[in-house]
Protein backbone atom coordinates (compact mmCIF):
# COMPACT_ATOMS: atom_id res chain seq x y z
CA UNK A 1 0.00 0.00 0.00
CA UNK A 2 1.15 3.55 -0.57
CA UNK A 3 2.15 5.52 2.53
CA UNK A 4 1.02 9.13 2.07
CA UNK A 5 1.68 10.51 5.60
CA UNK A 6 5.43 9.90 5.30
CA UNK A 7 5.82 12.23 2.29
CA UNK A 8 5.92 15.41 4.37
CA UNK A 9 8.87 14.02 6.33
CA UNK A 10 10.42 12.84 3.05
CA UNK A 11 10.22 16.36 1.51
CA UNK A 12 11.80 17.93 4.59
CA UNK A 13 14.58 15.34 4.56
CA UNK A 14 15.39 15.93 0.87
CA UNK A 15 15.47 19.69 1.30
CA UNK A 16 17.22 19.95 4.67
CA UNK A 17 19.58 16.96 4.59
CA UNK A 18 20.31 16.42 0.89
CA UNK A 19 19.91 19.96 -0.52
CA UNK A 20 17.53 18.55 -3.14
CA UNK A 21 14.93 21.07 -4.35
CA UNK A 22 13.32 19.19 -7.25
CA UNK A 23 11.59 15.81 -7.41
CA UNK A 24 10.47 13.42 -10.12
CA UNK A 25 7.40 11.50 -8.91
CA UNK A 26 5.98 8.13 -10.03
CA UNK A 27 9.02 7.22 -12.07
CA UNK A 28 11.11 4.05 -11.97
CA UNK A 29 12.30 4.23 -8.36
CA UNK A 30 8.78 5.15 -7.28
CA UNK A 31 7.41 2.07 -9.07
CA UNK A 32 4.97 4.25 -10.97
CA UNK A 33 4.16 1.53 -13.52
CA UNK A 34 3.27 -0.89 -10.69
CA UNK A 35 0.70 1.49 -9.20
CA UNK A 36 -2.95 1.99 -10.03
CA UNK A 37 -4.06 5.24 -11.66
CA UNK A 38 -5.76 6.28 -8.42
CA UNK A 39 -2.61 5.60 -6.39
CA UNK A 40 -0.52 7.62 -8.83
CA UNK A 41 -2.92 10.54 -8.54
CA UNK A 42 -2.84 10.39 -4.75
CA UNK A 43 0.95 10.39 -4.69
CA UNK A 44 1.17 13.25 -7.19
CA UNK A 45 -1.26 15.34 -5.12
CA UNK A 46 0.63 14.69 -1.89
CA UNK A 47 4.03 15.57 -3.35
CA UNK A 48 2.72 18.79 -4.90
CA UNK A 49 0.92 19.69 -1.67
CA UNK A 50 3.83 18.94 0.68
CA UNK A 51 6.37 20.45 -1.73
CA UNK A 52 4.60 23.82 -1.87
CA UNK A 53 7.02 26.59 -0.82
CA UNK A 54 9.73 23.95 -0.17
CA UNK A 55 10.47 22.41 -3.57
CA UNK A 56 11.20 24.36 -6.76
CA UNK A 57 9.81 21.79 -9.20
CA UNK A 58 7.66 18.68 -8.90
CA UNK A 59 7.71 16.79 -12.19
CA UNK A 60 5.09 14.04 -12.44
CA UNK A 61 5.70 11.00 -14.61
CA UNK A 62 2.40 10.24 -16.39
CA UNK A 63 3.53 7.50 -18.77
CA UNK A 64 1.56 4.27 -19.04
CA UNK A 65 0.99 1.44 -21.51
CA UNK A 66 -2.17 2.97 -22.92
CA UNK A 67 -2.91 6.44 -24.20
CA UNK A 68 -6.15 7.18 -22.27
CA UNK A 69 -4.46 6.61 -18.89
CA UNK A 70 -1.51 8.81 -19.87
CA UNK A 71 -3.92 11.55 -20.91
CA UNK A 72 -5.93 11.23 -17.69
CA UNK A 73 -2.78 11.49 -15.60
CA UNK A 74 -1.55 14.46 -17.64
CA UNK A 75 -4.82 16.32 -17.09
CA UNK A 76 -4.64 15.52 -13.39
CA UNK A 77 -1.03 16.73 -13.09
CA UNK A 78 -1.99 20.00 -14.76
CA UNK A 79 -4.99 20.42 -12.45
CA UNK A 80 -2.94 20.02 -9.27
CA UNK A 81 -0.23 22.44 -10.37
CA UNK A 82 2.65 20.12 -11.27
CA UNK A 83 5.78 21.90 -12.49
CA UNK A 84 6.17 19.46 -15.37
CA UNK A 85 5.11 16.11 -16.74
CA UNK A 86 7.17 13.32 -18.27
CA UNK A 87 6.29 10.28 -20.37
CA UNK A 88 8.11 7.06 -21.21
CA UNK A 89 7.54 5.27 -24.51
CA UNK A 90 4.94 2.48 -24.27
CA UNK A 91 6.85 -0.80 -24.02
CA UNK A 92 4.48 -3.65 -24.87
CA UNK A 93 3.17 -2.44 -28.20
CA UNK A 94 6.17 -0.27 -28.95
CA UNK A 95 6.59 2.68 -31.30
CA UNK A 96 9.02 1.54 -34.00
CA UNK A 97 10.01 4.92 -35.41
CA UNK A 98 10.15 8.60 -34.58
CA UNK A 99 6.76 9.37 -36.16
CA UNK A 100 4.90 6.84 -34.04
CA UNK A 101 6.62 7.94 -30.84
CA UNK A 102 6.04 11.65 -31.44
CA UNK A 103 2.38 11.02 -32.29
CA UNK A 104 1.91 9.27 -28.93
CA UNK A 105 3.78 11.93 -26.95
CA UNK A 106 1.88 14.73 -28.68
CA UNK A 107 -1.47 13.21 -27.72
CA UNK A 108 -0.40 13.18 -24.07
CA UNK A 109 1.22 16.62 -23.98
CA UNK A 110 -1.84 18.24 -25.55
CA UNK A 111 -3.89 17.31 -22.49
CA UNK A 112 -1.72 19.59 -20.35
CA UNK A 113 -1.12 22.52 -22.74
CA UNK A 114 0.37 24.85 -20.10
CA UNK A 115 2.69 22.31 -18.46
CA UNK A 116 6.35 21.75 -19.49
CA UNK A 117 6.71 18.32 -21.10
CA UNK A 118 9.66 15.93 -20.87
CA UNK A 119 10.31 12.75 -22.79
CA UNK A 120 11.59 10.05 -20.43
CA UNK A 121 14.13 8.12 -22.48
CA UNK A 122 14.94 4.81 -20.76
CA UNK A 123 15.65 2.17 -23.43
CA UNK A 124 17.11 -0.42 -21.01
CA UNK A 125 13.60 -0.79 -19.54
CA UNK A 126 11.31 0.10 -22.46
CA UNK A 127 13.30 -1.51 -25.28
CA UNK A 128 12.49 1.58 -27.39
CA UNK A 129 15.84 2.59 -28.84
CA UNK A 130 14.78 5.51 -31.04
CA UNK A 131 17.66 7.97 -30.72
CA UNK A 132 16.84 11.20 -28.96
CA UNK A 133 18.95 13.16 -31.43
CA UNK A 134 16.52 12.06 -34.15
CA UNK A 135 13.49 12.74 -31.96
CA UNK A 136 14.44 16.37 -31.38
CA UNK A 137 14.26 17.40 -35.04
CA UNK A 138 11.12 19.48 -35.40
CA UNK A 139 9.78 18.41 -31.99
CA UNK A 140 8.77 21.92 -30.89
CA UNK A 141 6.43 22.28 -33.86
CA UNK A 142 4.74 19.02 -32.90
CA UNK A 143 4.79 19.52 -29.11
CA UNK A 144 4.93 23.24 -28.20
CA UNK A 145 5.37 22.48 -24.49
CA UNK A 146 8.40 20.22 -25.09
CA UNK A 147 10.92 21.18 -22.41
CA UNK A 148 13.55 18.47 -22.61
CA UNK A 149 14.53 14.89 -21.91
CA UNK A 150 15.15 12.71 -18.89
CA UNK A 151 17.97 10.80 -20.52
CA UNK A 152 18.42 7.45 -18.76
CA UNK A 153 20.79 5.71 -21.14
CA UNK A 154 24.55 5.18 -21.26
CA UNK A 155 24.81 6.42 -24.89
CA UNK A 156 26.74 9.64 -24.34
CA UNK A 157 27.22 10.01 -28.09
CA UNK A 158 23.45 10.42 -28.53
CA UNK A 159 23.32 12.82 -25.57
CA UNK A 160 26.23 14.87 -26.92
CA UNK A 161 24.60 15.16 -30.35
CA UNK A 162 21.37 16.35 -28.68
CA UNK A 163 23.25 19.04 -26.76
CA UNK A 164 25.21 20.04 -29.87
CA UNK A 165 21.89 20.63 -31.65
CA UNK A 166 20.51 22.58 -28.69
CA UNK A 167 22.45 25.75 -29.56
CA UNK A 168 19.76 28.11 -28.31
CA UNK A 169 19.54 26.26 -25.00
CA UNK A 170 15.76 25.91 -25.24
CA UNK A 171 15.81 22.27 -24.08
CA UNK A 172 16.96 20.74 -20.80
CA UNK A 173 18.78 17.42 -20.63
CA UNK A 174 18.41 15.73 -17.26
CA UNK A 175 20.75 12.78 -17.00
CA UNK A 176 19.55 9.57 -15.36
CA UNK A 177 22.54 7.20 -15.06
CA UNK A 178 23.97 8.30 -11.72
CA UNK A 179 27.37 6.59 -12.02
CA UNK A 180 28.04 8.46 -15.30
CA UNK A 181 26.74 11.91 -14.33
CA UNK A 182 30.14 13.61 -14.52
CA UNK A 183 30.65 12.33 -18.07
CA UNK A 184 27.20 13.64 -19.00
CA UNK A 185 27.98 17.03 -17.46
CA UNK A 186 31.16 17.18 -19.51
CA UNK A 187 29.17 16.90 -22.76
CA UNK A 188 26.61 19.44 -21.56
CA UNK A 189 23.83 17.84 -19.49
CA UNK A 190 22.29 20.53 -17.30
CA UNK A 191 20.56 18.48 -14.63
CA UNK A 192 20.12 15.02 -13.21
CA UNK A 193 17.31 12.76 -12.06
CA UNK A 194 18.36 9.62 -10.25
CA UNK A 195 17.67 7.28 -7.36
CA UNK A 196 20.97 7.83 -5.51
CA UNK A 197 20.19 11.53 -5.05
CA UNK A 198 17.63 10.48 -2.43
CA UNK A 199 20.51 9.57 -0.12
CA UNK A 200 23.61 11.05 -1.82
CA UNK A 201 22.05 14.31 -2.95
CA UNK A 202 24.29 16.48 -0.80
CA UNK A 203 27.46 14.85 -2.11
CA UNK A 204 26.21 15.05 -5.69
CA UNK A 205 25.47 18.76 -5.25
CA UNK A 206 29.05 19.21 -4.05
CA UNK A 207 30.21 17.40 -7.19
CA UNK A 208 28.11 19.75 -9.32
CA UNK A 209 29.65 22.75 -7.53
CA UNK A 210 33.16 21.37 -8.07
CA UNK A 211 32.47 20.81 -11.77
CA UNK A 212 31.12 24.35 -12.14
CA UNK A 213 34.19 25.97 -10.55
CA UNK A 214 35.81 24.09 -12.36
CA UNK A 215 37.68 21.75 -10.03
CA UNK A 216 37.64 18.58 -12.09
CA UNK A 217 39.86 16.61 -9.70
CA UNK A 218 37.42 17.21 -6.82
CA UNK A 219 34.40 16.44 -9.01
CA UNK A 220 36.08 13.19 -10.04
CA UNK A 221 36.57 12.20 -6.39
CA UNK A 222 32.85 12.50 -5.74
CA UNK A 223 31.94 10.60 -8.91
CA UNK A 224 34.47 7.85 -8.22
CA UNK A 225 33.19 7.35 -4.66
CA UNK A 226 29.56 7.20 -5.81
CA UNK A 227 30.70 4.71 -8.44
CA UNK A 228 32.59 2.67 -5.84
CA UNK A 229 29.41 2.26 -3.79
CA UNK A 230 27.22 1.48 -6.81
CA UNK A 231 29.75 -0.96 -8.25
CA UNK A 232 29.75 -2.80 -4.91
CA UNK A 233 25.96 -3.05 -4.55
CA UNK A 234 25.34 -3.83 -8.24
CA UNK A 235 27.46 -6.96 -7.77
CA UNK A 236 25.20 -7.94 -4.85
CA UNK A 237 22.09 -7.36 -6.97
CA UNK A 238 20.85 -3.78 -6.90
CA UNK A 239 17.43 -2.60 -7.99
CA UNK A 240 14.43 -0.63 -6.77
CA UNK A 241 13.88 -2.82 -3.70
CA UNK A 242 17.51 -2.44 -2.64
CA UNK A 243 17.37 1.32 -3.27
CA UNK A 244 14.42 1.56 -0.87
CA UNK A 245 16.42 -0.36 1.74
CA UNK A 246 19.44 1.94 1.40
CA UNK A 247 17.25 5.04 1.58
CA UNK A 248 15.57 3.70 4.73
CA UNK A 249 19.00 3.09 6.27
CA UNK A 250 20.36 6.54 5.48
CA UNK A 251 17.27 8.66 6.10
CA UNK A 252 15.55 6.72 8.86
CA UNK A 253 12.30 7.16 6.94
CA UNK A 254 10.52 3.82 6.33
CA UNK A 255 10.40 3.40 2.56
CA UNK A 256 8.59 0.08 2.84
CA UNK A 257 8.84 -2.98 0.62
CA UNK A 258 8.42 -2.96 -3.16
CA UNK A 259 5.31 -4.27 -4.88
CA UNK A 260 5.33 -7.70 -6.51
CA UNK A 261 6.84 -8.94 -8.77
CA UNK A 262 9.75 -7.15 -7.04
CA UNK A 263 10.73 -8.62 -3.68
CA UNK A 264 12.26 -7.00 -0.62
CA UNK A 265 16.01 -6.61 -0.16
CA UNK A 266 17.62 -9.38 1.88
CA UNK A 267 18.99 -8.72 5.36
CA UNK A 268 22.41 -9.82 4.05
CA UNK A 269 22.28 -7.10 1.38
CA UNK A 270 21.32 -4.47 3.94
CA UNK A 271 24.21 -5.36 6.26
CA UNK A 272 26.79 -5.33 3.44
CA UNK A 273 25.47 -2.16 1.82
CA UNK A 274 25.46 -0.30 5.14
CA UNK A 275 29.03 -1.37 5.89
CA UNK A 276 30.19 -0.22 2.46
CA UNK A 277 28.44 3.13 2.69
CA UNK A 278 29.79 3.72 6.20
CA UNK A 279 33.32 3.00 4.99
CA UNK A 280 33.34 5.74 2.35
CA UNK A 281 35.16 8.94 3.31
CA UNK A 282 33.90 11.85 1.22
CA UNK A 283 36.14 14.82 0.33
CA UNK A 284 34.14 17.11 2.64
CA UNK A 285 35.05 14.84 5.55
CA UNK A 286 31.66 13.16 6.00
Amino acid sequence: QINLPVIRQYVDYLVNEQNVKNVFVNGTTGEGLSLSIQERKQLAEEWVCQGKDKLDHVIIHVGALNLPECQELARHAAAIGAGGIAVIAPFFFKPTNKGELVAFLRKVASEAPEVPFYYYHIPPLTGVKIRVEELLDGIKAQIPTFQGVKFSDTDLLDLAQCINKNETGEFEFLYGVDEQLLGALAVGANGAVGSTYNYLGRQTNLMLQAFAKPDLALAQKYQFLTGEFLNFVIKLGFGVAQTKAVMTLVSGIPMGPPRLPLVDASSEFIVKAKAKLDSIVWPDGD
